[in-house]
């Protein structure tokens, strides 16, 4: 084992055999739709995968692109969002969309993302890496999770947050993560929700075993830690 990070090659080779086939993920060779990806950020928001699935694809038959929804009546726009729950979600991805179009069309950048309203970093991050293949991280719980346990940081979350932030964006150093860094966020996406799961992490499959330091150290399940409930 080494302090650096492990090479993204063979996370990329592991993503290209057993990548998940999710309706809002663009397959090889097709093109990535910005509007596409930023909706099911803001839809996987607190909702699992298996809810969102079915949903994702009923608004979209009502709201095909961007300029779609942002002509929509707000009436229109939460009829179709209930039982998503946290409407705040739904008025900031109407307020959004009209603020794209205004602009035409999604910044390309992850500054210029965060000036929309309801965009945070994450979010900036994850369409930014996925949509235009900017070499940054999108640090979601998946990723702070397998950032923890390859270098066994013991720090308890949400203390933990800049530092797993700090150690994630290191991956783009790597030349094969900066080939391909849409692809890269999600093969850290599919391996923290396949294999580096919480509890109950499948080590004996991971591409990475080799260089994680928690599984090392006889630590991968209980990282990454988190502070007591006041």
């Amino acid at each position: 084992m080494t302090s650096a990070l492990p090479s993204a090659e063979p996370l990329l080779a592991w993503y290209d055999r057993h990548r998940r086939i999710l309706p809002w993920r663009a397959g090889p060779g097709e093109t990535r739709d910005p509007y596409r990806i930023w909706l099911s950020e803001v839809m996987l928001q607190q909702t699992t995968v298996v809810t969102v699935g079915p949903r994702y694809a009923r608004f979209l038959a009502r709201f095909p692109t961007v300029e779609a929804l942002a002509a929509a009546d707000w009436a229109e726009v939460a009829e179709e969002w209930a039982g998503l729950g946290y409407y705040a979600r739904a008025r900031n991805l109407h307020a959004c969309a009209k603020a794209v179009v205004a602009r035409g069309g999604f910044p390309r950048d992850v500054e210029g993302l965060l000036q929309l309203p309801g965009i945070g970093r994450y979010t900036a991050s994850a369409v930014a890496a996925i949509a235009f293949d900017l070499p940054v991280v999108p640090v979601d719980g998946n990723v702070e999770r397998v950032t923890a346990r390859l270098k066994a940081i013991e720090a308890p979350l949400p203390a933990a947050k800049p530092l797993l932030t700090e150690r994630a964006a290191a991956f783009m150093a790597d030349p094969a993560a900066r080939a391909r860094p849409g692809d890269f966020a999600q093969a850290l996406f599919d391996l923290g929700a396949t294999i580096c799961t919480p509890r109950s992490p499948s080590c004996v499959l991971c591409c990475w075993r080799a260089d994680c330091r928690a599984l090392h150290s006889g630590i991968a399940a209980e990282l990454p830690r988190k502070s007591p409930k006041a």
